[in-house]
């Protein structure tokens, strides 16, 4: 097996996850976001980590024709993304949380959306990332170095080694939505 993708053996309920999305989604205005998707987690008491630009996080590109690597965005401590946010309490969301927070531990986790015919560069986190793909279509694959791989929103999470370089696309006609964990290691 490709070690970029490696499916874990823990499943979740995919129609429970769709609703719930659904239901989280609509409720939000994305007229004022660059990065579309909610924060599960905060840090302890600051909620203010959990909002606006906070989605983002440090990583790094290669932007143009001579290769070299340069940093976007700045650090983020994903260690410290400890706590549920208060507004999601009681969702699935945060059943999942608790299942997955036993077994590895995690960094911010976030509800990420691709819009339609769009992508992301190509690029390289500081951590790997854990994929719960909850609403997808056949157009919408993730790239790591040379391995490609359409994740079926079929309630299985996947393993990225997202410190190689990779990108998404969503070359279909529907969003693409996935729980998406920063995975700091095994409990």
């Amino acid at each position: 097996m490709n070690n970029c993708f490696q499916k874990l053996d823990i499943k979740f309920n995919p129609k429970k996850l769709r609703q719930e999305t659904n239901a989280l989604f609509t409720k939000v205005s994305w007229r004022h976001h660059t990065v579309k998707g909610l924060c599960l987690t905060q840090i302890p008491g600051d909620p203010a980590s959990a909002y606006g630009e906070k989605l983002r996080g440090v990583f790094w590109t290669k932007p143009d024709f001579t290769g070299k690597e340069v940093q976007r965005e700045e650090y983020v401590d994903e260690s410290q993304y400890t706590e549920f946010v208060e507004k999601y309490k009681g969702t699935y969301f945060e059943e999942i949380y608790n299942i997955l927070s036993k077994k590895y531990k995690l960094g911010r986790v976030r509800l990420l959306l691709l819009e339609p015919r769009t992508s992301l560069s190509w690029h390289r986190d500081p951590e790997p990332r854990l994929h719960l793909p909850i609403i997808t279509n056949q157009g919408a694959h993730l790239v790591i170095d040379d391995s490609l791989k359409h994740l079926p929103a079929d309630g299985h999470v996947w393993f990225t080694d997202t410190r190689n370089y990779h990108t998404v696309f969503n070359g279909g006609e529907e969003n693409r939505i996935h729980l998406v964990a920063t995975y700091l290691g095994e409990r």
